[in-house]
């Protein structure tokens, strides 16, 4: 369910050590599925061969205007018409200025300036040559045209320096292409949050009540709204996962905190989805202080949690998950379905070993307030994600036609 399965991506690579990391790039695009043609300045061939990005693409790589390597009339016009998008990365400050400067000169140029994709780049030079006036001049004027930029990061760099100018890492190149490409996805222009996680309600400064969520459904969930272009904030109680690169993230712990944050994100937002494991009980007082071991054990009393799904604006489509262990679909069916508070509940069987809790799949039924039960097979996560995205989507334009 890639977004860069089929899609035309042309990667350019220009001089710098970074390359190699460039080698790295074209063969992950390539596993999700994109067709990706390389071209490469004479500088980046001083740095990795051809052969190498023709090994990992399965297809030609493209060098000299003046030496063509298919029978196409124009292959710098062809190349530029067929692509989804133009990669630039790693892209030297020669490159940035010739681009600013509308040069063609060589391959590369020729590319960007015939083609109507989105051009992303991805700087990589030393620190120095990245702050330099003229550098930052050529930048601003690129942003102003439309281009994007992802890094360059702040690290050690060739020159054994600590500084900005390193570039942006692969999963970051990677995620930012994404983003690029989802800017005409069925979310597109709407703000959607997600919560993940096992919220964490103390009982002394060293000790919590929580349970066994990972937060692998919500950000699994938050990755395919995304991909699908929508703006998304993410509110988690754990850090233990990669952040999808582009999501807003908001960390919190507590039922009280994950609430403040859950109102104050939906006050302009589309759709809400709960996927955060939210504590049903809270112990009625917190130790100021490590409660030592003793005689006779520890007795605690646990106060309820109150669900805040009504205090979320009607406007906002909701979407909970119900984690349960027998009866799945009639313990969901006791969440507030039918009197307007949710749009959705998600029920899955979490004692089963393939879904639930810290695992990669999930099997989930889906019910809706019109008494619809859709059954969902064993699915990654992220399938499931876009299972449950596919009904938000009918949600929005059966509620706002006008932006379906």
């Amino acid at each position: 369910m890639s977004v860069l399965r089929d899609r035309q991506v042309v990667l350019g690579v220009t001089g710098s050590v970074a390359c190699y990391k460039a080698a790295d790039l074209a063969s992950k695009l390539v596993q999700q599925g994109a067709n990706v043609d390389v071209v490469m300045t004479d500088a980046a061939r001083e740095f990795i061969t051809p052969f190498t990005f023709r090994a990992l693409t399965g297809r030609l790589v493209f060098t000299n205007m003046f030496e063509p390597v298919t029978d196409l009339a124009e292959e710098h016009v062809e190349v530029a018409r067929r692509a989804d998008i133009v990669v630039i990365a790693p892209a030297s400050a020669t490159t940035l200025a010739r681009l600013a400067h509308g040069l063609a000169d060589d391959f590369l140029a020729l590319t960007v300036l015939a083609t109507k994709a989105p051009v992303l780049i991805a700087p990589a030079m030393d620190s120095n040559m990245w702050e330099a006036a003229a550098t930052r001049a050529n930048v601003e004027l690129l942003r102003s045209r439309g281009f994007s930029f992802v890094g360059p990061a702040e690290g050690r760099l060739a020159s054994g320096r600590m500084g900005t100018g390193r570039l942006a890492e692969v999963a970051d190149i990677l995620g930012a292409i994404v983003v690029e490409l989802a800017k005409r996805g069925d979310l597109a222009g709407r703000r959607i949050v997600v919560s993940a996680g096992g919220t964490r309600e103390p009982i002394d400064p060293v000790r919590f009540i929580s349970n066994r969520s990972t937060g692998k459904m919500g950000f699994a969930v938050a990755e395919a709204a995304r991909d699908r272009g929508a703006e998304v904030t993410l509110i988690t109680t754990t850090r233990a996962l990669p952040i999808p690169y582009g999501v807003k993230v908001v960390d919190v712990s507590t039922v009280a905190e994950m609430r403040r944050a859950v109102l104050e994100a939906t006050e302009d937002a589309d759709v809400l989805v709960m996927a955060a494991a939210v504590s049903d009980f809270r112990p009625a007082e917190v130790a100021a202080e490590k409660i030592k071991k003793r005689e006779g054990g520890l007795v605690l009393e646990l106060r309820e949690n109150e669900d805040f799904f009504h205090e979320v604006p009607d406007r906002v489509i909701k979407v909970a998950f119900a984690a349960e262990t027998q009866d799945v679909v009639a313990n969901a069916r006791l969440k507030p379905l039918s009197h307007g508070h949710l749009d959705l509940i998600c029920a899955n069987d979490v004692s089963a070993e393939d879904s639930g809790f810290a695992v990669d799949t999930n099997r989930v039924t889906i019910l809706d307030a019109e008494g619809g039960v859709e059954e969902l097979p064993l699915l990654t996560k992220y399938e499931v994600a876009h299972r449950i995205l596919d009904r938000v989507v009918g949600l929005l334009a059966s509620r706002s036609p006008e932006k379906a």
